[in-house]
């Protein structure tokens, strides 16, 4: 598998306001009860984003390991969730939709995390300091419908070898694209992108 190509099956959009909703849209060649149970089983989230733990039903808690917490919304089998995704001491609005359409014989995805982003964050990170970290987990969801495994040493280097380097490049450089589309400047665009990619991947 090409991871690159991967990143960059993931369309991305940016809808810029006091609240920030950041869209991430990619198909799978995969049923859609497969990507379905592969997103809500703890056992399967754990093989390819991180473990959790809690009640993982409707009005249940969740907390992934080292990782944001929340509360499960609302929960539509086979074909949408929504979660609270709280972060840190004071996270403010922060909610996460995850959708799944059955499409081409696969079933396409889409994410949308819809929060209140302090001015300072945003102004030094734009919408790459949470979309390369969604992109890197849509990453592992796609090596994982393929059977692919990668041990938990290989996620945590992953930024460190070639390939994971120009995963996250490149997926910086799509949400700086995805920036400059909602109206970010051209100087803020490049800013964002640089202290992002320095972030996830520094030198």
């Amino acid at each position: 598998m090409d991871m690159v190509d991967e990143i960059n099956k993931t369309h991305r959009e940016l809808i810029d306001g006091k609240r920030k909703v950041q869209v991430l849209r990619r198909h799978y060649d995969a049923e859609i009860e497969d990507v379905w149970q592969a997103c809500t089983d703890a056992d399967r989230i754990a093989r390819w984003f991180m473990p959790v733990t809690g009640d993982l039903r409707l009005g249940g808690h969740y907390q992934l390991e080292g990782n944001a917490h929340g509360e499960i919304l609302r929960c539509e089998p086979p074909s949408m969730f929504t979660i609270s995704w709280l972060f840190g001491p004071a996270p403010g609005f922060s909610e996460v939709e995850v959708s799944l359409t059955a499409k081409d014989g696969g079933t396409v995805l889409e994410l949308r995390h819809t929060a209140e982003v302090p001015e300072e964050m945003w102004t030094q990170f734009g919408p790459g300091a949470t979309g390369v970290g969604w992109d890197l987990g849509l990453l592992g969801l796609a090596l994982h419908l393929t059977g692919a495994f990668m041990s938990d040493e290989a996620k945590a280097t992953f930024h460190e070898t070639e390939e994971g380097r120009r995963c996250i490049v490149t997926s910086s450089k799509a949400w700086g694209e995805a920036h400059r589309a909602a109206g970010g400047s051209p100087e803020l665009v490049a800013a964002t992108v640089a202290a992002t990619t320095a972030f996830y991947a520094p030198e």
